[in-house]
């Protein structure tokens, strides 16, 4: 993690510039800037245009709405506020702490390229003006960097990284939430629903009824995980239309909750393999964000050269049917439109969908991260990019591309009453349990009993699935042909 500027604060107040650690629990840029003993003035910053293509989606910045004004109550109830600008976010904190003399700036570090240099010049800039950019780890539980193998290389395996991760990493204890944060009069600020970013055409009414965003939404979901589900989270998380997953994802990717509240948390529930599974899980993001912070050409090219010019097929029409929930296939129609629903979707189903689309339909991989993007609540670079480059093969610790979930038989295992899909895809709910996750398989008296019509109330299969799965393969021996 880069350092701090060595430049002494100069008297003035303190600005605290929150970013995707949307709290003040646990927060040690909270806990910095309220124990500098000055005034503190908390802002915001919508920063569009250096994101380029990885500005938040319509169902993240839904969640970022609902996110900042939980965020503005709880500043408020600590007799303070919480400051708007929009724009370049080195370019408003500059104007800010001319505007008020600020004599420091507290903020989280960030594991994406763009926060990274902007930060470096962002502190050079401060520190010619007398005034100190202080970075803390708010988001991670461990510097993104300072993880690294035997040779001091950053690690592209994931378990030998979990290994090293755990012999470093020690979560010190969570710290409180400040019960007084002294302001001064706050300057200008923007109002937030001049910001727009509610869809203009309600689509978010299920999104809505299903999450709480916001600091208490977070700890109640993670309270309900921990006496709920944690201890069984080892094949609980499998169970598709089932509740054993934490759900968090949302929460930790907007900083509502940190992940050391949650790896603390762990502690009260029942030992077992639960809890162990669910750490992994945490590891895995501290993972992703270190290929990140290592390669940060990820989103947008193959960490595995040889990828980088695979045969993907270009096909608007099977994407949009994707994209849709109508590829004819049951359980990748119930996770997209679950996705579509909620902004959310269930992690192995997150795969199966996944895989579909890039080895069954041979669609670029690019595509569905960018869908995902877009549609998901929880939309996480690190996360999003590293998974899809895992599920194509191309990336870092990859699931070998050769290896082709088969939706039929995934769906047989994780949902084996069907009732994942009967709850997603209304149009299956009468179809004999046996033929749910193949409706094309089953006979014709079992489709009428159930009203279907294949091609007509519910689509035929995109692809044959045998006949994608060879397809696959061959691109694949096109791929390793032309590398070898």
């Amino acid at each position: 993690m880069r350092q701090p500027s060595k430049a002494a604060d100069q008297e003035g107040p303190a600005i605290l510039w929150f970013r995707r650690d949307l709290r003040l629990s646990d927060q040690d840029a909270v806990q910095a800037a309220v124990g500098g003993k000055t005034p503190v003035i908390p802002v915001f910053i919508l920063d569009d245009a250096k994101a380029g293509d990885w500005k938040a989606g319509g169902a993240a910045r839904w969640w970022l709405h609902h996110s900042l004004t939980s965020l503005a109550g709880s500043l408020q109830k600590a007799g303070s506020g919480l400051v708007l600008r929009r724009g370049e976010s080195a370019e408003n904190i500059l104007a800010l702490v001319r505007e008020v003399g600020a004599g420091s700036v507290h903020t989280g570090v960030m594991p994406e390229p763009w926060e990274r240099a902007a930060d470096a010049a962002l502190a050079n800039a401060l520190a010619g003006m007398g005034c100190t950019l202080h970075c803390h780890r708010t988001a991670l539980l461990h510097d993104p960097e300072a993880v690294t193998t035997q040779a001091g290389k950053p690690f592209s395996v994931f378990t030998p990284f979990a290994h090293a991760f755990s012999r470093v990493t020690h979560p010190a204890p969570p710290g409180p939430m400040p019960t007084r944060i002294p302001s001064p009069a706050l300057p200008r600020s923007d109002k937030l629903v001049d910001w727009a970013l509610l869809p203009s055409i309600r689509w978010d009414a299920e999104i809505a009824a299903h999450w709480t965003p916001g600091e208490a939404g977070a700890a109640e979901r993670l309270q309900h995980f921990i006496a709920e589900a944690a201890a069984q989270y080892d094949f609980g998380r499998n169970a598709v239309a089932e509740a054993g997953s934490s759900s968090l994802s949302p929460h930790l990717h907007w900083g509502e909750i940190s992940a050391r509240q949650v790896w603390a948390a762990l502690d009260e529930a029942p030992a077992g393999a639960g809890v162990a599974a669910f750490r992994r899980e945490l590891i895995w993001r501290e993972f992703t964000a270190h290929v990140l912070w290592h390669h940060p050409s990820v989103p947008d090219e193959a960490l595995r050269p040889e990828f980088r010019t695979f045969p993907w097929r270009r096909d608007a029409r099977a994407l949009r049917a994707w994209q849709r929930g109508m590829t004819g296939v049951p359980i990748v129609d119930a996770g997209m439109r679950q996705l579509w629903s909620i902004g959310w979707m269930h992690n192995r189903v997150r795969m199966i969908t996944a895989s579909f689309l890039v080895k069954h339909l041979l669609l670029p991989w690019r595509e569905g991260e960018a869908w995902f993007w877009d549609t998901l609540v929880d939309a996480d670079l690190p996360n999003n990019s590293v998974n899809w480059q895992w599920v194509a093969g191309c990336g870092a610790d990859p699931s070998p591309f050769f290896r082709i979930f088969n939706p039929v038989l995934q769906g047989k295992k994780f949902d084996p009453e069907g009732a994942y899909v009967r709850r997603w895809v209304p149009e299956l709910a009468g179809l004999d349990t046996r033929f749910i996750h193949e409706p094309w398989a089953a006979p014709d008296v079992a489709l009428r009993t159930a009203g279907i019509t294949i091609g007509k109330t519910y689509p035929a299969p995109l692809v044959d699935l045998a006949e994608g799965r060879a397809r696959a393969l061959a691109a694949l021996r096109q791929t390793v042909g032309r590398a070898a």
